[in-house]
């Protein structure tokens, strides 16, 4: 049995799976913030409070008759964005004398950009092999909207493009050739679903609701000649909606030799990132006999914030069903449960007292992957096997089309935050977990997001505007399996005012610190119950019907 290292004179020593009792006691959910969160999003983590003023006196933002709430955040959006771009500049050949968008949260702009990645545009019939021809695509009989990812975004995004201008030809660019679900995924891990449940085909979706599936790799774009360069081929298009997912930082947790990053990845895989990491660790869980499985909890806004406790449950709730002697012990970034705190700490004390181990405030600094050993600030963790999940950033694509925003800590998108246009650009759209804004990276947050974005788009093709809509986020977690019950949460969001990465709780020397842009109100379900799980199956059905129905 493997267990922890302490390194402080206080340490948390880990008990064996034969060991009875839990860690800590549940508290109460924090009341409706009926207000946006301070901005930051983990860059005050970065840079001390002090800079944080210099930098406000200097922007010299303060009115005779004092500070707003808004117009402070407004002006620490700003501040953080010149002082990151000062710290650590992104392409800063592209990046002349900022200016503030007026309405924008205080987002400050680049000028446009020619070209995606800041190079000279090539003209497509001058490229090499594949690149150099076009993608064997029916001629568009229509404004033709590129959409490139196949996630729960991007599905919703394609349908309704069409739904709401069928003018549009719409082209949905996806690598992988069926879908499979991240949302639901812990239910299969824990055996109340069979694999089928989580897949369908794009090709049906496609056909039913009128738009084409192209199977191919998107490697570049040349947006001043308006073409995404593909391994089948180019596109031309009129407009470009990006919503590619996310990636791993594993530079955040310690985890800088590309070696080691490897190992990491396919020997502990997070399987946040549907497809062969889920089905490594459907196998490491099914097999696993005994010891201590360690799952961890990132810092930031990650993919699906109540995902790592859900999990646990569902890890912990094969463990219970086969009585094995074996421990889920879940390391948490975060001071306590970041989301539906109630739900899980109940469920953790009542339903897995002897199957999970739960210990916040754990800041993962590296891994030892050969050791089986995941070092933290206060002490070590020795495991027998785990997923690691890393910090969560935009995807890289985002990057090498050179769309980052230079103030983002989690290198997400530079978009307008009403609108989800690049900036200087009203014809290349980001949705879904690549945004910056203070929406939760979930399925439901992406369905909602993708309908409102494809009526800002059809709106924009024929000369008209449209209102913001807030996103809604609705979310259940299977706390148990036998039976299943479920909790559940949902929302709206109050208006993106700054630019930074929401929903974070960062350190602030002992102090953590909550960021983001608040939930305007909430609805929420913390006393699991077999009726909420068979609504969270009905939940499930209702969304994969949204794309593919």
């Amino acid at each position: 049995m493997r267990a922890i290292v302490p390194r402080s004179s206080s340490p948390r020593a880990a008990r064996s799976p034969s060991a009875p009792g839990g860690e800590g006691e549940g508290g109460e959910e924090n009341s409706c913030r009926e207000r946006a969160a301070d901005a930051g999003a983990g860059l005050f983590g970065e840079f001390p409070i002090s800079f944080i003023e210099v930098r406000l006196h200097v922007n010299d933002q303060t009115p005779k008759n004092g500070l707003s709430r808004r117009d402070l955040l407004k002006g620490a959006a700003g501040a953080l964005a010149v002082g990151v771009a000062a710290a650590a500049p992104l392409r800063a050949a592209e990046v002349e004398t900022p200016r503030l968008l007026p309405g924008n949260g205080g987002e400050i702009l680049p000028p446009p950009l020619p070209h995606a990645n800041g190079n000279t545009p090539i003209a497509a019939p001058n490229l090499p092999g594949v690149l150099g021809r076009e993608a064997s695509l029916p001629k568009p009989k229509g404004p033709r909207v590129v959409v490139l990812g196949g996630g729960w975004g991007g599905l919703t995004i394609s349908k309704y493009l069409k739904r709401e201008f069928p003018k549009f030809d719409v082209v949905m660019v996806e690598s992988r050739p069926n879908f499979m679900s991240c949302p639901m995924s812990n239910l299969w891990l824990g055996g109340l679903v069979e694999y089928d449940f989580l897949c369908y085909s794009f090709l049906d979706a496609a056909a039913r609701h009128h738009y084409t599936f192209f199977n191919a790799t998107l490697l570049d774009a040349d947006r001043g000649s308006r073409i995404v360069y593909t391994d089948a081929g180019y596109i031309k298009y009129d407009y470009l909606v990006l919503s590619p997912g996310i990636d791993y930082d594993y530079d955040a947790i310690g985890v800088h030799d590309p070696a080691d990053k490897s190992r990491l990845m396919q020997e502990y895989p997070a399987a946040f990132k549907p497809g062969s990491e889920h089905l490594t660790l459907k196998r490491k869980i099914d097999q696993f006999q005994k010891g201590l499985f360690v799952l961890t909890v990132p810092s930031g806004n990650y993919r699906c914030l109540p995902g790592p406790y859900e999990r646990a449950c569902m890890v912990a709730s094969v463990f219970k069903r086969k009585k094995l002697a074996a421990k889920v012990v879940l390391l948490d970034h975060n001071p306590d449960v970041k989301i539906k705190k109630v739900g899980f700490r109940t469920a953790f004390e009542d339903l897995y007292k002897d199957y999970i181990e739960y210990h916040p405030s754990v800041d993962v600094t590296g891994v030892d992957v050969s050791g089986k050993v995941i070092r933290g600030n206060l002490e070590d963790f020795e495991f027998d096997d785990a997923a690691i999940y890393p910090r969560v950033r935009g995807h890289k694509l985002i990057e090498t089309l050179g769309l980052l925003s230079p103030y983002s800590p989690q290198k997400e998108a530079w978009i307008d935050l009403y609108k989800n246009n690049v900036v200087n650009d009203p014809r290349t759209y980001v949705i879904g977990d690549s945004r910056p804004m203070g929406y939760s990276k979930s399925g439901s947050t992406a369905q909602g997001e993708a309908k409102y974005v494809a009526k800002v788009i059809s709106a924009h093709e024929q000369g008209k505007e449209i209102g913001w809509q807030a996103p809604y986020t609705s979310c259940y977690s299977m706390v148990n399996a036998d039976p299943p019950e479920a909790i559940f949460f949902g929302s709206e969001y109050l208006l993106p005012v700054v630019a930074m990465t929401p929903l974070s709780q960062e350190r602030i020397g002992e102090k953590w610190v909550e960021f983001g842009t608040a939930f305007a109100w909430r609805d929420e379900q913390m006393v699991r119950s077999p009726e909420m799980g068979q609504a969270m199956f009905a939940w499930g059905k209702a969304h994969y019907r949204e794309m593919f129905e």
